[in-house]
């Protein structure tokens, strides 16, 4: 994977669900009426057009449509959305343009209408390969169904990739190895492959507090970890990030620019987003609420509800927490830029001495895999 300048990128959130899953603490609702698309169509067309008269001119690298479940925009939408992209952007010739889509969502025409729009890197959220764990988790499709769509979008689009969920309770390493294997089996060249946690304000926040099921011990949290790791290597889909793994060249773009500390826009309610203007780079947010991110910008012409400058020592914080999630990790020069300090040396020392990361060539650092298990410590002991 080369490294390089990090890109501009754009996300587009799509707030919509059809239910809401126990697990999930995204912006996401469920609306018992369709909304009006061709309102929010007009919305989004409003805001990136904002935003771009803020940003002035950058060549868009990659688009990122989030949420939600973006798989039940209508096809209409995508392409008003990505025209808009265009014409106040300049999107590079192969740029990366990625949806993310569930299997209940998902039909041949669909499909190969986002297709015809420009989608040209499909996400899904397959989550399980076990029908009793699709309903614990409150998804509303089947592993059949799964499958489906998988062969389907890898018929349909360039690239796929899926998400899957392990450490469920009561899940062995041996029983995930299986799963895992069977999953590489159908993937086309990207997998995301999360640990289940326990989301304040979330349904299973409330039930796992009240005893109503287990969460795996921290032994077998390691082991289902490093199964995961062996098998995925084993496959030629070694972890590039902390929870992604991928054949070479095949790495998710998007994610790529936040992971380096590069520059993207946000747009759509709830959509976060960090854009430099001269020096100075800013945070932003827009409202969450979708019915109220609405009427601001028909108002305002945005729905910014954040927009602060972030100070060096933010500046750098952030560029430690995102940039060692990735295997090939920080730079140290750019850090400093970002920051104006340095690293403390003791604490690197000692980091190395306990085989948390690695210093290469005296440029970059990087996590061990040892040290990816518990990557919020090295942050923190880094970045005090």
């Amino acid at each position: 994977m080369a490294l390089g300048e990090p890109g501009f990128g754009v996300y587009v959130h799509w707030p919509f669900c059809m239910a809401k899953c126990p697990y999930c603490d995204f912006n996401s609702h469920v609306r018992h009426i369709a909304p009006d698309q061709e309102r929010i169509a007009r919305a989004f067309v409003t805001e990136i057009e904002t935003t771009a008269a803020r940003t002035g001119k950058r060549t868009v690298n990659s688009i990122f449509f989030g949420g939600g479940t973006p798989s039940l925009m209508e096809p209409a939408t995508v392409e008003t959305i990505l025209n808009a992209i265009s014409k106040n952007w300049s999107v590079c010739e192969n740029a990366e343009i990625t949806m993310e889509a569930n299997p209940t969502s998902v039909e041949a025409e669909r499909f190969s209408a986002y297709r015809s729009a420009g989608v040209n890197r499909i996400s899904l959220g397959v989550q399980a390969l076990n029908d009793e764990d699709l309903r614990f988790l409150g998804r509303m499709h089947s592993v059949e169904q799964a499958l489906k769509a998988v062969d389907l979008a890898r018929n349909t689009f360039p690239r796929l990739s899926f998400d899957l969920i392990y450490a469920r309770p009561n899940q062995t390493p041996e029983a995930w190895g299986k799963e895992l294997e069977r999953a590489i089996g159908f993937a086309a060249d990207h997998l995301s492959l999360y640990q289940l946690t326990i989301e304040p304000d979330t349904p299973f926040f409330k039930l796992f507090h009240a005893g109503k099921f287990p969460m795996p011990d921290e032994d077998t949290s390691v082991a289902l970890y490093k199964t995961t790791h062996a098998i995925c290597d084993a496959h030629g889909m070694p972890a590039y990030e902390i929870s992604n793994h991928a054949r070479e060249g095949a790495e998710c773009r998007h994610n790529l620019i936040y992971w380096r500390y590069g520059e993207y826009a946000g747009i759509g309610p709830g959509a976060h987003g960090r854009l430099v203007s001269g020096n100075v780079r800013f945070a932003t947010e827009m409202e969450k609420m979708p019915e109220t991110w609405l009427d601001h910008v028909e108002k305002y012409g945005h729905g910014w509800i954040l927009d602060d400058p972030l100070t060096l020592e933010q500046q750098g914080d952030e560029y430690l927490l995102m940039g060692l999630r990735l295997k090939e990790g920080i730079d140290l020069e750019r850090f400093e830029s970002l920051s104006q300090r340095t690293l403390d040396p003791g604490r690197l020392t000692d980091l190395v001495g306990h085989g948390m990361i690695e210093v290469v060539d005296g440029k970059r650092v990087r996590a061990t895999r040892e040290g990816f298990f518990v990557l919020d410590a090295v942050v923190a002991d880094l970045a005090s």
